[in-house]
């Protein structure tokens, strides 16, 4: 099976950049082909690329998600057959649009053993504003489709203008993953973690309680608990492209939730085992909150929130929360919480902030107040 990832973005973005990253840094050991397809635009200096082993095909007669789709796939066909690459890398147009060129890609599925792997869009965050009020839905359909948003120029943008970005990205698209930290201080792997969905903070600690919930069940005898509360989320569908529908207005990269991150040998919950007909979903068992957010804090502001939830039940009943955010005096603070008592400590940069609390009636309101990241 050969993998498939669109990396969309407009001129200037930091595509090219990003693409070479990914190749020295995680894309070494595959055979990788670019497809690059132009219109109007300057291309990817070919050769430096050409260097690290990568064979390029341009298409700059046209645009892939307009009249040229028959022959995007045509030409998709040939490097198959003439390079048979592990990881086909799509870098469109900067003026085409992310969802017309994720169609043409799925209909080549039905007929060649390759899979839609990892939407990206690359947004420079300094300029992202500006762009989407020039480009109009060309912009807002990159964000809209994409599975990842990796924002470029955030070392030297301001945290107003990058706070600011993040909002605007996940009002077009809440289910996005939005790398903030500057691409020097993250490695290739933890991109392509994030790209591939694996790692998800919030379905590791839903993993984790569950897993815990169902051995005090089966070392005490019992079934399912009748008094812990439902509750559905929809936090996780953007990780996998791949099992699109057809309606190309609906945005096809919804589907069924955790089917992104997931074998046959998941324990995360959402998969029944034979020998355990009580088996538990983790939706079935706990209600979550989750934000990713590029805030900066300061170490006493999140031990005064772990206190807090440690403390009372304002917040709901809080049975976990965890998170990695940046610290601003330098840095990045790690933090872990059960109830009664709390770790925080240093450690490396992640691909932006991450929060999350895990529980029983967790009140999101409080939850953005408490961290200060509450919504206009």
């Amino acid at each position: 099976m050969i993998k498939i990832d669109i990396i969309s973005g407009f001129l200037g973005a930091g595509k090219t950049t990003f693409i070479k990253k990914m190749i020295d840094e995680v894309y070494k050991d595959e055979k990788i082909a670019l497809i690059e397809n132009e219109f109007g635009e300057i291309g990817i200096d070919g050769g430096f690329l050409k260097d690290s082993g990568v064979n390029i095909t341009e298409m700059n007669s046209g645009c892939i998600c307009c009249s040229l789709v028959g022959d995007f796939g045509k030409n998709l066909k040939e490097v198959i057959t003439a390079y048979h690459p592990d990881r086909i890398i799509i870098e469109p147009s900067g003026v085409g649009k992310l969802s017309d060129v994720m169609k043409s890609v799925i209909d080549i599925e039905k007929e060649q053993d390759v899979r839609l792997n990892a939407l990206v869009t690359v947004v420079n965050a300094k300029k992202a504003s500006k762009q989407m009020k020039a480009f109009g839905e060309f912009f807002n359909n990159q964000i809209a489709f994409a599975t990842t948003i990796v924002l470029s120029r955030t070392q030297t943008a301001t945290e107003a203008q990058l706070e600011l970005c993040v909002k605007q990205m996940q009002e077009l698209n809440p289910k996005a993953a939005v790398i903030t930290t500057p691409w020097d201080r993250i490695t290739g792997e933890q991109i392509l973690n994030v790209m591939e969905g694996s790692d998800s903070l919030e379905l590791k600690l839903l993993a984790e309680e569950t897993h815990k919930k169902e051995e005090e069940a089966h070392s005490h005898g019992h079934g399912e608990d009748e008094h812990v509360h439902s509750h559905k989320h929809e936090e996780h569908e953007h990780t996998h492209p791949h099992g699109h529908g057809e309606d190309e207005n609906a945005h096809s990269h919804d589907h069924e939730e955790h089917a992104h991150a997931h074998g046959a040998d998941c324990t995360c919950g959402c998969h029944d085992h034979d020998h355990d007909h009580h088996h538990h979903h983790a939706d079935d068992i706990f209600t979550s909150w989750g934000r990713e957010t590029p805030h900066k804090f300061t170490k006493d502001e999140i031990e005064a929130a772990l206190t807090a939830l440690s403390e009372g039940e304002t917040y709901g009943t809080v049975l976990r929360a965890k998170g990695m955010v940046e610290n601003a005096q330098g840095g990045w603070i790690y933090f872990d919480m059960v109830p009664g008592e709390y770790e925080i400590r240093e450690g490396e940069p992640d691909y932006t902030g991450r929060l999350c609390v895990i529980g029983t009636d967790i009140d999101e309101t409080q939850m953005e107040k408490l961290f200060g990241i509450a919504k206009d």
